[in-house]
């Protein structure tokens, strides 16, 4: 017990210097889910007054474009339910936000040494493991966002553990797990997929039983298996009737075909690119097995370099190796095995995007384990046939230096990643510290690359930059009365490429009013970011030439 303190410990004190360095969510998915937990404090519910993208509103410009709009018709809403108790305590600051991420979080290092005690791992190993999972090298910068990361791995991997736990025996260990599957399906829909491992393992195990004629008897009893499905029901189903209620579907954002049926990424956002089965396979053969082929390709890759240091890889796989036939770690490999297949099959486009590795993070622990044993296993191996190897001083000695290495990595992948966030994140605050110098009222909309991060930095609604030609980015601003075009240089779509270049602006959108270009961009005359106004009217004088403001650069 010890131990596993001592290792929460670790893994809080890690994620509270997180938050300490950069406190503040970081890219699309945080944002959206401090937008919508500061809704909730706010008393305005699952509702905001922006688009982040328009999957949000079944995947086209509405009938009745309007703001605000229901929130989380994509993304779950656990990751901003836990907000809500700290910010009811501390206000609605940002670290306040970050804290339960960081708490619980945390957890993941203590069970992962858990499960490699478990396993009947060597000592070594279950402590290596546990600090691994207490700093995962280049993952570690995640670990502290108001995102679902923190979250998804410690339900996940405590859901395949205690089903693990379940094939030897524990009834009531598998039972449960159905309610952490349920947990973990509110804070990423990928969730099911731990359930339906759980399942085949359950179907598996009255198989087995049945092959062997009397011999065996089923180790998952079946009032374990209904209350481990029962249990999931209800976690889940208070938030599937929320959304058949107020969407009529229980996943809205597939029902516009937007998730499964998209050739690229940029028509996840488009409101004309057609995403239906019939178009998807249109496609022809070729592109979609190129598709589906580099989408497996990229989940391999962003598991190898980006949890597992790319070293640690291989190690894994012998672990895996080694471990195949161990109850302890078949619910792992087989969640692992449905996990790859559908981001190969079902999401290849998404994949290289983040979405593997929002899910894949429930493999983390386990990995961890195998991959202590594989260097374990490659070190006995090769010291068999080295007389000069004492095979266990080598043995500790790589297996320090894995757990070294996953440590550098984490520091070394955090200070990078973090240095991108906040140049980024400077950018938007002197956006937002000028809008209100340029005249803009609380009131006024925003169209930009990421609606949910301008809404956190400057409080404004708005909607996102459909993913389409000029013409339909037009028809967009003016149904939602768009007043400010916000555009950057590392998010901006093709229509508007020439916008913010200076080579082709339409009549209703004004020059540049503010701008920055940063010292170590190109000497191009392309800014890093820049504010345009918005007019529908003649009446609106923002739009004349002679209104245009001075581009400034950061220093």
């Amino acid at each position: 017990m010890r131990t596993a303190v001592t290792l929460y410990a670790l893994a809080l004190l890690v994620r509270l210097a997180l938050i300490a360095l950069y406190p503040n969510p970081a890219y699309p998915d945080a944002y959206y889910y401090v937008d919508v937990a500061r809704a909730l404090h706010a008393g305005q519910g699952f509702n905001v007054d922006f688009i982040w993208a328009f999957v949000e509103v079944g995947g086209r410009l509405p009938v009745d474009p309007h703001l605000p709009i229901p929130s989380n018709a994509h993304w779950m809403p656990l990751a901003s339910l836990v907000q809500v108790p700290f910010m009811a305590v501390f206000g609605p600051v940002a670290w306040a936000g970050m804290l339960p991420f960081a708490i619980v979080g945390a957890l993941a290092a203590p069970l992962t040494w858990l499960i490699a005690r478990e396993a009947g791992a060597r000592p070594a190993v279950q402590l290596g493991a546990g600090i691994l999972a207490a700093v995962p090298a280049a993952s570690m910068v995640f670990m502290a966002q108001p995102d679902n990361f923190s979250l998804y791995q410690p339900l996940g991997a405590a859901a395949l553990w205690l089903g693990a736990r379940g094939l030897k025996g524990d009834a009531r260990a598998f039972a449960l797990a159905g309610l952490l599957v349920g947990v973990a399906s509110l804070a990423r829909n990928d969730g099911v997929l731990i359930g339906l491992a759980l399942g085949l393992l359950f179907v598996w195990d009255r198989w087995r039983a049945w092959r062997s004629a009397g011999a065996r008897r089923p180790a998952i009893p079946l009032w374990a298996g209904v209350a481990c499905a029962g249990l999931f029901l209800v976690a889940i189903a208070p938030w599937w009737l929320r959304q058949l209620a107020v969407f009529g579907d229980i996943s809205p954002s597939s029902a516009s075909g937007r998730i499964l049926w998209i050739r690229q990424i940029a028509d996840m956002n488009s409101v004309t690119a057609p995403a239906t089965f019939s178009s998807f396979v249109g496609q022809g053969l070729g592109p979609l097995l190129e598709s589906r082929v580099w989408g497996l390709v990229a989940a391999f890759g962003n598991f190898a370099v980006i949890p597992c240091s790319v070293i640690l890889f291989p190690f894994v796989l012998v672990g895996a190796w080694l471990r195949r036939r161990s109850l302890d770690f078949r619910p792992f490999l087989l969640y692992a095995a449905i996990l790859f297949g559908a981001g190969g099959l079902l999401f290849a486009v998404h994949v290289p995007y983040g979405m593997f590795l929002h899910s894949a993070v429930a493999l983390v622990p386990h990995s961890y384990v195998l991959a202590l044993e594989g260097v374990v296993a490659v070190v006995g191996w090769i010291a068999a046939r080295r007389r000069t190897w004492s095979e266990p001083q080598a043995q500790r000695i790589f297996l320090t230096a894995a757990v070294v290495l996953g440590v550098i990595t984490a520091a070394g992948g955090t200070w990078k990643v973090q240095t991108e966030w906040s140049q980024e994140k400077d950018l938007r605050q002197d956006v937002a510290v000028e809008l209100p110098r340029l005249g803009a009222t609380p009131t006024d909309r925003l169209m930009t690359a990421d609606a949910a991060g301008f809404k956190y930095f400057t409080g404004h609604p708005g909607v996102v930059t459909p993913s389409d030609p000029l013409p339909v980015i037009e028809t967009a601003a003016r149904d939602y009365d768009v007043r400010w075009l916000v555009l950057e240089r590392a998010h901006i779509v093709p229509g508007l490429d020439g916008v913010l270049k200076g080579t082709a602006r339409p009549a209703w959108v004004g020059p540049d009013v503010y701008s920055i270009h940063l010292p170590d961009s190109p000497n191009d005359g392309y800014p890093d970011i820049a504010v345009f106004p918005v007019c529908w009217s003649s009446a609106d004088t923002r739009c004349a030439a002679s209104a245009r403001g001075g581009a400034t650069a950061a220093p």
